[in-house]
């Protein structure tokens, strides 16, 4: 198993709670990717500003897909695989604001309001809004 899925399987049942990024005590999609970074490299290499949870409708700008393409590796999403973190975007024309970790062919680990850290089906609804895969180095 991927040291990544691993990880992110750790943070399973972790309550949803908006930039929190502690395990079993509350995260958001990005503070589990925030999470699973630490536990397997170290100290994160930068702190997300501070962001509204509808902050993706009202900026304008790929703020989620910038930040990954940063510390991670961009992947084609037909090369993706378990370990990668996915990205999606809610609507046609607002900018990339959830991540998730794929933990299979068509299973993904992530956070959301009103849930906890779940692993779940990448069904055909998560699959028309997946527009960008990435990996973390080295893996």
């Amino acid at each position: 198993m991927s040291p990544v899925v691993a990880e992110a399987r750790s943070w399973l049942g972790t309550p949803y709670r908006h930039q929190a990024s502690l395990r079993g005590v509350g995260c958001d999609c990005l503070g589990l990717v925030r999470g699973v970074w630490r536990a397997l490299r170290g100290q994160e290499p930068e702190e997300p500003p501070p962001y509204r949870p509808d902050w993706a409708e009202l900026g304008g700008r790929e703020l989620l897909l910038e930040a990954l393409g940063r510390w991670l590796e961009p992947v084609a999403l037909a090369e993706r695989r378990a370990g990668d973190v996915l990205v999606f975007r809610m609507a046609p024309d607002v900018p990339a604001k959830h991540c998730a970790v794929a933990s299979g062919a068509d299973r993904i680990i992530h956070a959301y309001w009103g849930r906890a850290c779940v692993e779940s089906w990448l069904g055909p609804w998560w699959r028309a809004r997946l527009v960008a895969a990435f990996r973390f180095p080295g893996e």
